[in-house]
């Protein structure tokens, strides 16, 4: 799934020159927490968020340190922290090189590039100009999606065993050597050893997903590898796991 699938294009934005008043109402009266910035040719100027307004004059959240911070920090970046917590424009707090991402770029670099950017949005561009913007609202919504389309099951308990068998061989942390599977009735059945407790749950899950899985039940053990003692299995399903 593409950028372009889940993304908004009616997004709401602002001008660098507007006052800092219209953002912070733009962003109460829609309920969000970050505006990108376009100028009058539609290119993207910035981002203005929340964020930018946490340390204001007005709030009495202006950043205050000591003496000899100051000094180290230098007079250039106490000069943009005074911009930043003074400024009447959009342009004078906004973030002006904003991470942004292309509308062809798969949903697995959107979500790193969150991850590493530490960001909840990203400004969706095209030639520089802004074309839409992906949030991880917009990340939610092709989940729920994907989930409501997921395929429905076609064969019979053989046919099923079969797909858990091959999902377990793709999972480089399942010991399928270790593991037996049977299925009756879409009910799929776990028997064999474990040697780390994350791994029971974590295979049922894999089950779980299995086209055709009605329901999981473990009869696995945990053989704990520094004192050899097994152990009933630590995620135990009483009576299954329904779907």
């Amino acid at each position: 799934m593409k950028v372009r699938d889940v993304m908004s294009t009616r997004v709401v934005t602002i001008a660098p020159e507007a006052p800092i008043l219209d953002a912070v109402q733009l962003m109460l009266e829609n309920r969000i927490s970050g505006l990108p910035v376009v100028d009058a040719d539609g290119r993207l100027a910035g981002i203005v968020t929340e964020g930018d307004f946490l340390r204001r004059a007005e709030t009495g959240t202006v950043r205050k340190r000591p003496r000899w911070l100051e000094i180290l920090v230098g007079p250039n970046s106490l000069a943009g922290d005074y911009v930043r917590q003074h400024g009447r424009r959009v342009d004078e707090v906004m973030t002006r090189t904003p991470v942004t991402i292309g509308e062809d770029a798969e949903l697995d670099e959107v979500v790193a590039l969150m991850e590493r950017k530490r960001v909840k949005r990203l400004p969706v561009v095209r030639d520089g100009r802004l074309v839409g913007i992906i949030s991880r609202a917009n990340l939610l919504h092709a989940l729920a999606t994907a989930v409501r389309e997921r395929p429905s099951a076609t064969g019979g308990d053989a046919e099923i065993r079969q797909r858990v068998l091959d999902e377990l061989a793709r999972q480089p942390w399942a010991p399928i050597a270790l593991i037996d599977v049977t299925v009756e009735n879409g009910i799929v059945e776990l028997r064999g050893s474990i040697t780390e407790s994350k791994q029971s749950e974590a295979l049922k899950v894999c089950a779980e997903n299995v086209p055709g899985v009605r329901g999981v039940v473990s009869h696995l053990t945990w053989i704990e590898p520094m004192s050899g003692l097994v152990i009933s299995d630590p995620e135990p399903s009483a009576g299954g796991r329904s779907r």
